[in-house]
């Protein structure tokens, strides 16, 4: 499957089957974001790798919507210094995020983020020092049914180029 392709057909996977991933695929995907590109090179991320169901299950409910965290072969929480300090690190956190993700479809895994909204709650599960903040993780694991699969590739309600884009000025 090559970056275009990749990028056309990935989708958010909430559903995954009970099954481990393998160490090599949990190394490549968690190599993708580490290689990702961020501001100046500062590489502003930490990554606290989770397979224990236990753990998975206690950090789905530090958000509304991260459930899906629950029911996932690994979950990845992606750290930092305070993002509010420089606006860059969410934008590196979410290309490291996508590296992760795009590197997981690639070996036939699914992947959704997961906002934390109660994020001193993650910290007491995770253990991880005062100076770091987790506001993104990520779950992965394979999909749970075809159904998941077969929605790939549609459009999924995404406005068309000549919606979005202006040319040289709005």
């Amino acid at each position: 499957m090559n970056v275009s392709e990749a990028i056309r057909l990935k989708r958010a996977v909430r559903k995954f089957t009970p099954d481990p991933l393998p160490k090599e695929t949990i190394l490549a995907i968690l190599n993708a974001g580490r290689r990702a590109q961020s501001s100046k090179n500062t590489q502003p991320w930490h990554f606290i790798a989770i397979t224990d169901k236990t753990i998975l299950q206690q950090l789905s409910e530090c958000g509304d919507w991260a459930g899906h965290l629950a029911g996932a072969a690994m979950g990845v929480a992606l750290l930092s210094e305070n993002p509010e300090e420089k606006f860059q690190r969410l934008f590196d956190l979410g290309q490291c995020a996508a590296y992760m993700q795009l590197a997981a479809w690639e070996l036939g895994v699914g992947s959704c983020l997961a906002s934390i909204y109660e994020p001193e709650r993650a910290r007491q599960i995770l253990g991880f020092p005062p100076e770091l903040h987790l506001r993104i993780a990520i779950s992965f694991g394979y999909p749970q049914v075809e159904e998941e699969l077969s929605r790939v590739g549609r459009a999924g309600g995404r406005r068309g180029l000549d919606e979005i884009v202006h040319w040289d000025q709005w």
